[in-house]
């Protein structure tokens, strides 16, 4: 009978493991239909204490993933507690024992709209790198107006500005510091910067790639009696040959940042221009021309 042949085939189960179906061990014949009731009864009981089971191992593991989560967020929070905490103290070292990078805006004028927010983009960049530099330099922004464009800017589109860790002020870079100890960074500069020295303040003009103001940053520094400087691009670069046979020196204030930074950990010109001077200003280190 087919009702009978599934309670002897759980009978059988149950046997196996182990659980007593509650007849005697070898079941009389005839007892199919009382054991049948017996059976079917405690496999149900015996199947819902399974998925209990499965369903409290399910919950521990994903109890034990919540706890493992909540470590890693902690040790995470943690390490990126003491990060910024490295970081602030690099950073007030640097404003005690130098190097000083200033940018002056004192020409924020020459530029149209857009090529304001463009350097308004430069100063966070350039920030950025420098507050995750092993050997950081202190920043200033000097002429920095308020009210001016490129203040409005600066507030606008850098997040958490007014937190930098740097001065601003409406002062010129000449009221705040000795002429012997400011060297004005320009491209057109005939003197070749060697060295970084700590006890020196560089000025980069905050200008952006757009305006092109032939010279603007050399007359400016020459009127003022300044000592100037340039990369050594030419004498560790060659020009590439490119399409537009386009070469310039003229790097974004970023990116004469990135050179000064990494030459001023690795003290390698190689190392530092290929870091800041992108395949598209038509220079390139010996070893890449193509």
């Amino acid at each position: 009978m087919e009702g009978g042949g599934e309670a002897d085939g759980a009978c059988e189960a149950l046997r196996l493991l182990r659980i007593d179906p509650g007849g005697p061990a070898e079941p009389r014949a005839g007892c199919a239909a009382p054991c049948s009731k017996n059976v079917m009864r405690k496999q149900k009981h015996w199947e819902k204490v399974i998925m209990a089971k499965k369903r409290k191992r399910a919950q521990e593991r994903e109890r034990r993933k919540a706890r493992q989560a909540e470590g890693r967020g902690a040790v995470e929070q943690h390490s990126k507690r003491v990060q910024k905490a490295i970081m602030k103290e690099r950073l007030l070292e640097a404003k005690e024992s130098g190097p000083r990078l200033c940018v002056d805006l004192s020409m924020a004028d020459w530029m149209t709209k857009k090529e304001t927010s463009r350097l308004a983009a430069q100063i966070r960049r350039l920030y950025g790198a420098n507050r995750r530099a092993e050997k950081p330099f202190w920043l200033c922004l000097t002429e920095f107006v308020v009210g001016s464009s490129i203040y409005e800017e600066c507030f606008r589109m850098n997040d958490g500005f007014s937190k930098y860790l740097m001065d601003t002020t409406q002062e010129s870079y000449l009221d705040l510091f000795p002429l012997d100890e400011i060297v004005y960074l320009t491209p057109d500069s005939e003197n070749v910067l060697e060295d970084i020295d700590p006890k020196k303040v560089y000025i980069l003009g905050g200008l952006v790639d757009e305006s092109i103001h032939k010279k603007l940053t050399l007359q400016r520094a020459r009127d003022q009696s300044l000592q100037t400087a340039r990369l050594p691009i030419r004498e560790y670069m060659v020009k590439n040959i490119n399409a537009k046979n386009y070469h310039s020196e003229t790097l974004a204030i970023n990116q004469v940042f990135d050179v000064l930074s990494t030459y001023y950990e690795t003290r390698s010109w190689p190392a530092a221009l290929k870091a800041g001077v992108s395949s598209g200003k038509g220079y390139v280190l010996p070893d890449a021309v193509n």
